[in-house]
């Protein structure tokens, strides 16, 4: 899916926090917010984490 290379460098664009893959989203556990991974390609858009964030009680 992503390589390690990749995951090792990507932060949250909101927060500027390390994401990890969970599933298959992105997750940034500073803010809550979940990116997707669409074809292989992390959809880093700050309005496509708010659209799948965490709520406060899960981060």
């Amino acid at each position: 899916m992503i390589s390690q290379e990749l995951l090792d460098i990507l932060v949250c664009p909101a927060c500027k926090t390390k994401v990890v893959l969970e599933d298959s989203l992105l997750v940034c556990h500073g803010c809550g917010r979940r990116y997707p991974i669409r074809d292989g390609i992390p959809v880093m858009l700050i309005e496509e984490g708010d659209r799948l964030r965490l709520p406060d009680a899960e981060r």
